[in-house]
C-alpha cells in the first residue's frame, strides 16, 4: 500500500535554553528567527506545522501564529524533551495525519531541498520496512526527521522516562539513513560560544 503523502511538521520549543541565556527559538539566522524559519520552511512539505512551547509559550505565540503555525503547550516542561515529543505527536494524530517531520528548534532548519529529499525517500521507501527517514551528514545523524504511524505509535507507547534516541535504537532496522550535504542537519547549538561559532562558519567564504 503507497504512504500517503500527508505530513504534519512538529518543532519541539519547550526546552529552558538555560545554557544559552536565552530562548533558542529567537536566535537569528539571516534576520530570521529559527522558530519562524523553521516554521515557514516545514510549511513546504507539511500540510500544518505545530510548535511545542513550555514556559515560553507566550513569547512564542506571536511567531507562531504570524507564520501561521499551532501552538501546542507542555505543562510539564520539567519532564524533558521526550514529553513534549509525545504531545506533539498526539496533536498529529489527532489531526488526521499518520506521518510527521520532527525537528528540534535549535537545529537551523535546512534548505526546502533536503525536506523533499527526505520526503521522497519516506513516500518511496516500503512502510514495513522503514519507519523512519534520518538525514545524515557525514556519520553525524540530524534534523529533521520523519516518523511514520508505526514510529509515531512507538514513542507514545514507550515509558514517559524513555528518551527518543531509545526508542530509535530499539527500531534501528527500520530506520533509513539518508546522506545530506548540509551540515546544518547535525548543528547542536547549545552555548552562545557556539552560536558565534556556527554563525561565523554561514559567512559566505
Amino acid at each position: 500500500m503507497p504512504r500517503s503523502p500527508a505530513f504534519a511538521g512538529v518543532i519541539l520549543a519547550a526546552g529552558d535554553s538555560s545554557r544559552m541565556g536565552s530562548d533558542k527559538a529567537l536566535l537569528v539566522w539571516n534576520g530570521e528567527t529559527f522558530l519562524s524559519l523553521a516554521i515557514r520552511r516545514l510549511s513546504t512539505v507539511c500540510d500544518f506545522v505545530i510548535v511545542v512551547g513550555g514556559r515560553n509559550t507566550e513569547t512564542l505565540r506571536p511567531l507562531v501564529y504570524q507564520n501561521a503555525g499551532y501552538l501546542a503547550t507542555n505543562p510539564q516542561p520539567e519532564q524533558g524533551q521526550f514529553s513534549s515529543l509525545r504531545i506533539g505527536l498526539r496533536e498529529v494524530l489527532d489531526r488526521g495525519r499518520d506521518s510527521a517531520f520532527i525537528t528540534l528548534v535549535d537545529s537551523p532548519a535546512p534548505p526546502v531541498e533536503i525536506l523533499e529529499l527526505l520526503r521522497e525517500t519516506f513516500l518511496h521507501s516500503r512502510p514495513e520496512q522503514t519507519w523512519a527517514v534520518v538525514p545524515e551528514f557525514r556519520g553525524k545523524h540530524g534534523h529533521p526527521y520523519i516518523a511514520s504511524r508505526e514510529m509515531i505509535e512507538a514513542f507514545l507507547r514507550a515509558p514517559q522516562s524513555s528518551t527518543a534516541r531509545e526508542v530509535e535504537h530499539a527500531n534501528q532496522a527500520r530506520i533509513l539513513y539518508v546522506p545530506v550535504s548540509d551540515p546544518n542537519v547535525a548543528a547542536n547549538l547549545n552555548t552562545p560560544e557556539e552560536y558565534q561559532a556556527w554563525k561565523l562558519e554561514q559567512e559566505p567564504r
